[in-house]
């Protein structure tokens, strides 16, 4: 059969087409279409902006230390003190050399039994042996075991009951006052290197304690306690005292605070790092306060942090103002 013209002229387009398409697919891509799978994909972020996260996380985490090593006694001997406070009994048993350098041995924080459970004279003096031998068992001596009532518990009935319990069994109960609180809890709780830029902050339930040096005396100062409230005292008042006598405080001397007391002890509880002696506590807006009287005790150190300007309070895990006691012992 004999083709038309047109005929051959579609034969030759159909085959033409077929080789076309057939070299193309054999052929490598071109560089349009690389370049454009490239820009369907999401982009990577610049180093700097993938290792600002990771920067801005360590600075939340991170908490201040206080990274001083007290030193350690050389051939100590151990004595013992128990404070009588207005919230309970605090016991202490230190390891002191002739130097007066001390190290905590063993204490035990707020035991109230003694006060809650001793009703009769004959309660109290079976449950003070029983407190007194625990100590002697631990190896220290009758004659070195001490009894201190603080300023604040003095003239309450339970301790004037547990001082005549004492008494009858041979043992004398030091009263002292807010005044002696304060030089004691400097004398045990400021290293001697920070003497020229601190000063030292006790509140107690009873009544807070302030103390410093000055011309190679100490100084001292008191306010309110942590239970002001139950006095019907408002946080406008106490945090005003408080502040007058902050105010005192020379400012050579508001660069570092070492804290101590029943109050800044729960509050050191919660930043607490492992086993670490000394905490460096957060500022007071970010500390929680749970009851009146943590409330109460925020409100005087925020008045003391808020009018001396000091941004370091450290509270020392061992301290307490009847260790002083014991350092000032002849």
């Amino acid at each position: 059969m004999k083709l038309t013209p047109f005929a051959k002229i579609l034969i030759l387009a159909v085959v033409a087409v077929g080789i076309f398409l057939g070299v193309r697919k054999f052929l490598p891509q071109s560089n349009t279409t690389v370049t454009t799978d490239k820009e369907t994909t999401s982009p990577a972020r610049p180093v700097e902006e993938e290792e600002k996260p990771s920067t801005k996380s360590k600075t939340t985490t991170t908490r201040s230390s206080f990274s001083y090593l007290p030193p350690a006694p050389v051939n100590g001997k151990l004595k013992g003190v128990v404070e009588l406070g207005a919230s309970g009994f605090n016991s202490f048993i230190v390891n002191i050399d002739a130097k007066k350098t001390w190290k905590l041995e063993k204490a035990e924080f707020g035991s109230s039994l003694v006060y809650e459970n001793m009703a009769t004279d004959d309660d109290v003096r079976a449950g003070l042996k029983n407190y007194i031998s625990n100590m002697l068992n631990y190896g220290v001596s009758g004659k070195d075991i001490h009894f201190v009532v603080s300023s604040g518990a003095i003239k309450t009935p339970e301790t004037q009951k547990i001082a005549k319990g004492l008494k009858a069994l041979g043992y004398f109960v030091n009263p002292v006052t807010a005044e002696q609180e304060g030089a004691y809890a400097l004398k045990c709780v400021l290293p001697a290197s920070y003497a020229g830029e601190a000063f030292v902050l006790d509140i107690g339930s009873g009544n807070t304690k302030v103390s410093w040096m000055e011309g190679g005396t100490i100084k001292s100062g008191e306010t309110y306690g942590s239970k002001y409230f139950q006095n019907n005292v408002t946080d406008a008042a106490a945090y005003e005292e408080a502040s007058s006598i902050a105010a005192q405080i020379p400012a050579s001397k508001r660069k570092i605070c070492f804290i101590i007391g029943g109050i800044p002890f729960e509050f050191a509880k919660q930043l607490r790092n492992g086993k670490e002696r000394f905490t460096v506590l957060s500022k007071p807006a970010d500390l929680k306060a749970e009851g009146g009287k943590q409330k109460s005790g925020l409100n005087i150190y925020k008045a003391f942090a808020d009018e001396t300007g000091c941004k370091t309070f450290v509270f020392d895990w061992d301290a307490n103002f009847t260790i002083g006691f014991l350092l000032d012992l002849k």
